[in-house]
């Protein structure tokens, strides 16, 4: 059915790789650097993600309307590869509290725009070499999953052996590797190809009902993933009385198990339809956040880890390809809309958990997450019903 993956989209994809390692490398350090690093109390750590998160939702939404317009997509990696370059040199130099604010939060904030454009920019990359975009997208998402394996791991092992700013010194020499990638893998003059449509008016002049519907499913099962996600460490130690690395033990099988399942999604697509797959995994969502909730043992541990992992790689690889199938004249657009509400329910998740487990505990976070996963498959089912123009893959 489709081409032999040609060896001219794996530069591409090791961009993608690097520039995700990257950031998997100081976005959950930071938090660490700020209070164990420089002595500031848990509380600042909201100034420093809060900050980041607002410029990161503009940058993203700027640069999409500037690739949809037609704008050259090559220089918009490059500002967000030297912008992490220059936060990394800085706070190797100087690692205090205003640097982080300032130059930190610039530095970073830019550079988490790259995820989204090279996201954007795959599709029309695919598409070229004959590639549906939804198997790329696929390939891209079992791309970042991987680096976010190995990210984390190797910046708290680096700070662990070599001290705190060993960080920013080793990403900034990653970030080296990062320009060196941009300016061989993407093609100088890379723009994203509009499709001329009587879609395109719709979201010009017109509100894309089927897109932000779509945004609305995205958000509230992203929610319930991050609400399990900022939970569960704390639930399986304290409240189930696991080990202390039991956490960890847990986050490598669900990724692990992650990647293999994102491989499976273009086969659902064309087998069932974006809808049909996406309202099946949402009900499976439901049971495995209930089979978290209810985990007494290290085997359960690890079985329902497993059983996130299947889910999430599923969920995360289709409903890209969802929401872009709402705008194939934006996906741009589409794409940012689509990861900056991913960021916002990773902002939200982490205070909710926590006013949450204040008044109840960790298992009744992981509850909510369960009943959040219901209405996920509520508004998926009713937006079903309320469009009368279906999205290509449906």
């Amino acid at each position: 059915m489709f081409r032999t993956f040609p060896a001219a989209l794996l530069p591409f994809l090791l961009l993608l790789f690097v520039g995700t390692v990257c950031s998997a490398m100081i976005v959950p350090y930071m938090g660490f650097f700020i209070v164990n690093g420089l002595g500031h109390e848990p509380w600042t750590i909201s100034i420093y993600a809060g900050l980041v998160s607002c410029l990161a939702i503009l940058v993203n939404r700027n640069f999409a309307v500037r690739l949809d317009g037609g704008a050259n997509a090559f220089p918009l990696i490059g500002i967000a590869a030297t912008a992490f370059l220059i936060a990394n040199l800085v706070l190797s130099i100087a690692p205090v509290f205003w640097v982080v604010l300032s130059v930190g939060v610039l530095g970073f904030g830019i550079s988490t725009s790259t995820v989204s454009t090279l996201f954007s920019l795959g599709g029309s990359m695919a598409e070229r070499h004959g590639i549906a975009r939804s198997r790329f997208n696929a390939y891209m998402r079992a791309t970042t999953s991987t680096a976010w394996m190995i990210g984390p791991a190797v910046s708290f092992l680096v700070a662990d052996q070599l001290g705190a700013t060993a960080v920013f010194k080793l990403s900034a020499i990653l970030s080296l590797l990062w320009l060196a990638l941009w300016w061989r893998a993407v093609p100088h003059d890379m723009r994203l190809e509009t499709k001329d449509d009587q879609s395109s008016k719709q979201g010009q002049g017109g509100l894309n009902t089927g897109l932000w519907l779509a945004a609305a499913f995205v958000f509230c099962l992203s929610t319930a993933h991050s609400l399990t996600f900022s939970a569960l460490p704390l639930y399986y130690v304290q409240e189930v009385g696991l080990p202390g690395y039991a956490p960890g033990t847990a986050f490598s099988v669900k990724t692990f198990v992650e990647v293999f399942a994102i491989f499976s999604t273009p086969y659902l697509i064309a087998r069932f339809g974006l809808r049909r797959s996406l309202l099946a995994v949402t009900l499976l969502a439901i049971v495995t956040i209930q089979v978290l909730a209810s985990v007494e043992s290290y085997p359960q541990m690890l079985a329902g880890a497993a059983m996130e992992g299947f889910y999430y790689g599923l969920y995360a690889s289709l409903g890209i390809s969802f929401v872009q199938s709402f705008a194939p004249n934006r996906p741009a657009r589409a794409t940012a809309l689509y990861w900056n509400t991913l960021m916002v329910t990773g902002i939200l998740a982490g205070p909710a958990a926590g006013l949450i487990a204040q008044a109840y505990d960790f298992r009744t976070v992981i509850l909510v997450a369960s009943g959040v996963a219901c209405v996920a498959a509520i508004v998926l089912v009713l937006g079903s019903l309320s469009q009368n123009r279906r999205p290509s893959h449906s």
